[in-house]
C-alpha cells in the first residue's frame, strides 16, 4: 500500500488571518514537514525581506508546539490534526487513489452504498454523479450497449439511461429515429428527448432495477 502514496502527501497554502497578511505554504512529504512564509508589509523596512523556511522531520513536528500553534493559527485546527495525523503513519490512501481506480471500485458497491459515499466528501460526490461513473454502471450490468444506446446517452445523459425502463428507451429510440428520418416544427412535437425523462432518484425499488436496458 506504500506504493500508492504520492509525494508530498499533503500541502497548503494561503493568507494569514487579520490583520496578519504575510503568505504561508505548508509542504508534509514522506520525511519532512517543510514551513514556508513570506512577509508581505508596505513598511519599507520589510521591502526586502527575504521568504524564510523552516524543514523539520516527522518527529520533530510532532514535539514543536511552536510550529504546531502557527499551523493551527493560519490553516486551522482541522488541518493541524490530519497532519499530525499524517506525521504518525496514519495515512488516508483513498485520497491517493487515482479517480479511474476508484471508479472500479465504487461500482461494486450497491447503489444505495453509493448514494452515502457521495455524501462524504466534495470528491466522492462528484465520482458518484459524474458521467464516468453511470456510464461504467450501464456496461458493467450489461453484456453490450447498442450504438443506439450509446449515441442517446450523449443527449440524456448515462444516469438517465440507466434507470430508464427497456420499454421507454425503446420507444424514446424508435422516436429519436423517426425525427431523424422526417424533421418536424417545435410545434408538432413540443418536447424534447432529454425532457422525457423525469429526474430520477438514485436508488430505484428492486421491480424497476430489473428493467435496465442492454442492449436493443
Amino acid at each position: 500500500m506504500a506504493s500508492l502514496l504520492t509525494d508530498p502527501l499533503f500541502e497548503i497554502s494561503g493568507r494569514g488571518p487579520p490583520p496578519n497578511k504575510n503568505f504561508y505554504h505548508f509542504t508534509v512529504t514522506k520525511s519532512d514537514v517543510i514551513w514556508r512564509w513570506w512577509k508581505i508589509s508596505l513598511r519599507t523596512v520589510d521591502r526586502y525581506s527575504k521568504p524564510g523556511e523552516l524543514r523539520e522531520s516527522h518527529q520533530d513536528f510532532l514535539d514543536d508546539t511552536l510550529l504546531q500553534s502557527e499551523v493551527s493559527m493560519v490553516f486551522g485546527r482541522r488541518i493541524l490534526l490530519y497532519t499530525k495525523a499524517l506525521c504518525q503513519g496514519h495515512y488516508d490512501y483513498l485520497e491517493h487513489l487515482s479517480d479511474s481506480l476508484l471508479l472500479r471500485i465504487i461500482n461494486y458497491l450497491e447503489l444505495e452504498d453509493v448514494g452515502q459515499l457521495g455524501r462524504t466528501s466534495r470528491r466522492f460526490r462528484q465520482l458518484c454523479g459524474s458521467e464516468e461513473f453511470w456510464e461504467q454502471a450501464v456496461r458493467r450490468r450489461c453484456n453490450t450497449v447498442s450504438v443506439e444506446v450509446a449515441s442517446l446517452a450523449l443527449e440524456v445523459g448515462w444516469r438517465s439511461i440507466f434507470f430508464t425502463s427497456k420499454l421507454h428507451l425503446q420507444k424514446l429510440i424508435s422516436r429519436r429515429s423517426l425525427e431523424f428520418l422526417m424533421p418536424t416544427t417545435c410545434e408538432q412535437h413540443p418536447y424534447s428527448v432529454g425532457q422525457l425523462f423525469a429526474p430520477p432518484s438514485l436508488v430505484a425499488d428492486k421491480h424497476h432495477s430489473d428493467l435496465r436496458l442492454c442492449t436493443l
